[in-house]
């Protein structure tokens, strides 16, 4: 126990005493170098507080399973990826049976562009949960209701199916996103899952049960969080005209990039594959800051692939 102790104190001695990371956190799918995006003074003051926090709560006990993930969490929200996959490693060698440690750890290898790596640990996870039941994950990042939308076996699933989905995967992707689609409860969850669950039938050729798919999702659903998968949604079902949501890319983040990727891929999949590319190559050359994005990710995997 004490050998633990002090193997778990020197471990958060080292990530604490480290500064911020100036060089890059990862690679891209096209062999650039990613660095952690600029915050306001504001925002990183409060994650730097929740930071600390979490530190001390890890402090008190380096054993606790909790204490581990919220400091893997709080490193990953200021953009410190490595630290927080180190973080999750210290959990999987202490807690070996918690898949909570492999969702994590899978979550940030696709952060960095580790798809082997989030494929194996999201798979462990998945094992892990079986025969167990659901339970609510807490937002480290909480939504205008401070309410949760997803759960732990939705969210492991939707990462394995996006890994799986990134490395062009896509039947064993298709299989994820239905596992996915079981527990995806809420209208959030639900439009998110089923956005990319579309788009993955949609490269398999199977139109029918993509259409089939969207049968669930009305105009008139009451989202939280996910309002870009959910207008996506409505283009796919032809209820909204595609250059209209076109229009809404000019004001950037993080939607536009989600966005920007599901009209890409809607292009490529109809038969406009210059428009697809173009699109792909504008969320990389102007969304540069969003490059942590699931849509950037899958643009930058869609050309790297060409």
């Amino acid at each position: 126990m004490i050998r633990e102790a002090s193997f778990a104190l020197a471990t958060l001695i080292t990530l604490a005493a480290a500064p911020q990371r100036t060089g890059p956190e990862a690679t891209s799918l096209l062999g650039k170098p990613l660095v952690p995006a600029p915050q306001s003074a504001e925002a990183r003051a409060a994650l730097e507080k929740n930071l600390a926090a979490a530190r001390a709560d890890y402090d008190k006990d380096p054993g606790s399973a909790d204490a581990i993930i919220w400091l893997g969490r709080r490193f990953a929200y200021l953009g410190r990826y490595r630290d927080a996959i180190a973080m999750f490693s210290e959990g999987i060698q202490k807690h070996p049976s918690d898949p909570r440690m492999y969702r994590h750890r899978g979550h940030r290898h696709i952060t960095v562009r580790e798809l082997d790596k989030a494929v194996g640990d999201l798979s462990r996870a998945a094992e892990l949960i079986a025969g167990r039941p659901d339970e609510v994950e807490p937002d480290g990042q909480p939504n205008a209701r401070n309410i949760p939308t997803s759960t732990l076996n939705s969210n492991i699933f939707y990462h394995l199916a996006l890994a799986q989905y990134l490395r062009g995967q896509f039947e064993p992707s298709l299989k994820a996103w239905r596992e996915c689609e079981r527990y995806s409860k809420n209208p959030d969850m639900l439009v998110a899952t089923t956005n990319w669950l579309y788009m993955t039938l949609r490269r398999l050729d199977r139109a029918g049960e993509a259409r089939q798919a969207l049968e669930p999702i009305t105009a008139d659903m009451e989202i939280i969080e996910n309002g870009s998968y959910h207008r996506l949604l409505m283009v796919y079902k032809g209820v909204e005209k595609a250059d209209a949501l076109a229009a809404s890319l000019k004001d950037g983040g993080l939607d536009a990039v989600t966005i920007g990727y599901g009209l890409g891929n809607w292009h490529l999949y109809n038969g406009r594959p210059d428009q697809a590319m173009a699109q792909f190559r504008a969320i990389v050359r102007q969304s540069a800051n969003q490059w942590p994005a699931f849509g950037y990710i899958a643009a930058e995997a869609e050309l790297a692939r060409r």
